[in-house]
């Protein structure tokens, strides 16, 4: 019988491409068996040239970590394919608009669309909400201006992506909203405090809705989420938000499918499994906060303080 899929997910890296090597690398021992497939859920700053004065990773001093891949001195293990959010190198990204390989193992899916990975099924939308943008044109990323507006999702891709059933998988940047206000009604006493009501987007909410995949993967807002949203002729769509990747807590999260089932999820590098097929997927299925100063050893970075940026 063949091995269960196990399929990593990660949330935003901003840049941070050998610590997460090292993550997957921690993950695969602690569960005893190799990662066939890493998604990415946007930010990801693939960014070609070491010397390039738009890496946000900049402003943190930190190494272009892409430009090693890019060059051939480093190769990512395991294929990884990811959506973009709204801080990403938007001029090489723009004549990959139906995806394309960066470096490889890496692959930029495009700005939205459906594709066959592994046999599952990933629908994917790219960029945040932007109201002011959402029905203007997708224009070149030639000025500053034009670079921050292709980090906007645009109506036809959204419509794309609404026309689309049968998904295992969805991939978002930004959160659907209403899910925070799910997790209060399901229950009022939360393991954990609540982010805003207000965070996400509606139309987000509307692809979830109308699309109905199995699961949902977001990141932007460097938070670990979990809720499930379902209702009477509604099946499950199961949502994962996940943490920046500056604490591998929260932003590794990995799930394990068997002919397109989901059997097994967890989240972190230890492999312990947070929930299993038929338990209920909410708040309590997230790791226990880890209290103030305490983390994973350093060379996992669970306990480096980054600010918290979107």
């Amino acid at each position: 019988m063949p091995e269960p899929l196990l399929v990593a997910a990660v949330g935003d890296i901003h840049g941070r491409f050998h610590r997460v090597e090292t993550w997957l690398d921690a993950l695969e021992q602690a569960r005893g068996r190799r990662v066939d497939l890493v998604l990415a859920v946007g930010d990801v700053e693939a960014f070609r040239r070491s010397d390039d004065h738009r890496r946000k990773a900049a402003k943190r001093a930190m190494p272009a970590e892409f430009a090693e891949y890019a060059d051939g001195l480093r190769q990512v293990k395991r294929p990884l394919y990811f959506i973009g959010g709204n801080n990403e190198d938007f001029e090489a990204l723009h004549d990959l608009q139906l995806g394309g390989t960066l470096a490889p193992n890496v692959t930029y899916l495009g700005r939205a669309g459906v594709r066959e990975l592994c046999g599952l099924r990933v629908a994917y939308l790219s960029g945040i909400h932007a109201p002011r943008f959402v029905d203007q044109p997708l224009k070149p990323p030639s000025t500053p201006d034009m670079v921050k507006q292709a980090g906007y999702f645009r109506t036809p891709e959204v419509e794309q992506v609404a026309e689309l059933r049968d998904v295992d998988l969805m991939l978002v940047h930004e959160w659907p909203r209403g899910i925070v206000q799910r997790a209060r009604e399901e229950n009022p006493s939360p393991p954990r405090p609540l982010p805003s009501y207000w965070i996400g987007n509606p139309v987000t909410r509307r692809l979830v809705d109308t699309v109905l995949p199995k699961w949902m993967l977001c990141g932007h807002s460097h938070k670990g989420f979990a809720v499930t949203l379902e209702g009477p002729g509604r099946p499950a769509t199961r949502i994962a938000c996940l943490d920046q990747a500056a604490r591998a807590q929260e932003s590794i999260f990995w799930l394990e499918y068997e002919d397109r089932q989901a059997l097994r999820a967890g989240w972190g590098l230890s492999g312990a499994i947070s929930w299993t097929a038929g338990q209920r997927w909410d708040m309590n299925s997230l790791p226990p906060l880890a209290a103030e100063g305490e983390g994973a050893p350093a060379e996992f970075g669970l306990g480096e303080a980054m600010p918290a940026r979107n």
